[in-house]
């Protein structure tokens, strides 16, 4: 496997304990993530190799994210530290039931924020590397942030990698043009960067938001989807940007913020073809029932990080499988507290296998 990169700010996650509110917790528990660095972190894990290219400034709390990327293998060598800029946070809070969980935002004037493209060395990046994902999240947070997303995915293009993103609309983020409402600043934005992309992942709303593809009538908020109509969506998609070659929805019905019915399709242009993940016993579309959910932060990124390190296995690579592993890796994240999956390949393929009932390894 050629080295897979990965382009975006990493934060501090500042978490209330167990399902204490913000305002009732005394302490919080911090750790360091960012959707990107989750995706590398999966790849890493699941034995293959993921290159983070993002920017922090000088300082301890940098020093710390960094450790923690690299105890899973990732390569930071072009991460790039900044005399300006702050590292940007995030605070969450976990649901329950039907209690949704929650973030606040801050990460105003971070260093990946204020830093323009051409501060990132590309072409020493992009030496040896098969694949580059981004995500929405990075061109949200400012023009400058937004560019170099934009140039990443050219530069890649150009250097002969595939590009994949993750919609991944957060309407909180997309402020840096207050002229255009977010949704309006997001759709500018990444119809200019997705003609450089080769896989496009997102879950209906990330469709309409970023594209304005809608599913018909299904409602996410229902708890039941009608996974007939998404297909149709994938089509709209690469009608749009016909250099998309594969298009991944992601298959979320929320029952409550603790339960949660898990899947996604995989569309191939090429062959008009839509894989759906996973399947009963008969071939037909059957979610995984996730009624104890851990921490569902990262869920997004462990799918596409699975999905990738699949696409890039040659014994994983056909849609159908690949899908499967990207739906298995996310269902097991969501047993695992904090951003990153430490699930390992063994682990994915069991689930793959059938192997869901929990218990003991001995």
């Amino acid at each position: 496997m050629k080295t897979i990169v990965t382009f975006g700010e990493i934060m501090g996650r500042l978490a209330a304990p167990g399902n204490l509110r913000l305002r009732q917790a005394r302490q919080l528990e911090v750790t360091y993530a960012g959707a990107e660095a989750s995706v590398a972190a999966s790849i890493c894990n699941f034995g293959g190799k993921a290159r983070y290219v993002t920017a922090l400034p000088k300082h301890a709390l940098a020093e710390a994210t960094m450790d923690a990327v690299r105890s899973v293998g990732i390569d930071t060598q072009y991460v790039l530290r900044t005399d300006n800029g702050r590292l940007g946070t995030y605070f969450l809070e976990t649901g329950a039931n039907q209690r949704p969980s929650n973030v606040i935002y801050d990460r105003e004037d971070s260093a990946i924020a204020i830093t323009p493209a051409s501060a990132y060395n590309w072409t020493e990046i992009f030496k040896g590397a098969g694949w580059l994902h981004l995500s929405g999240i990075t061109p949200a947070l400012s023009k400058n942030a937004a560019e170099a997303t934009l140039v990443a995915a050219q530069k890649a293009q150009a250097a002969g990698a595939k590009v994949s993103i993750d919609l991944n609309f957060r309407g909180k983020l997309w402020k840096w043009d207050t002229s255009k409402s977010a949704r309006e600043l997001a759709q500018e934005t990444m119809r200019k960067i997705l003609p450089f992309i080769d896989v496009v992942i997102g879950n209906e709303e990330d469709c309409y938001d970023v594209l304005g593809i809608r599913a018909g009538d299904t409602d996410v908020h229902s708890g039941k989807l009608d996974t007939s109509r998404y297909p149709d969506v994938a089509r709209q998609v690469v009608a749009q940007f016909p250099n998309v070659s594969k298009a991944a929805i992601t298959l979320r019905e929320s029952l409550s913020a603790s339960h949660n019915n898990w899947g996604a399709m995989l569309y191939e242009a090429a062959t008009d073809t839509p894989s759906f993940a996973p399947l009963d016993a008969e071939g037909n579309y059957e979610s995984y029932k996730i009624k104890n959910i851990v921490d569902r932060v990262g869920g997004g990124d462990s799918f596409a990080g699975g999905l990738i390190f699949a696409l890039n296995t040659p014994e994983l690579s056909d849609s159908a499988t690949a899908v499967k592993y990207g739906v298995a890796a996310s269902c097991l994240k969501h047993s695992i507290k904090g951003d990153f999956n430490y699930s390992t390949r063994a682990e994915v393929e069991a689930l793959m296998g059938g192997s869901g009932s929990g218990r003991v390894v001995r």
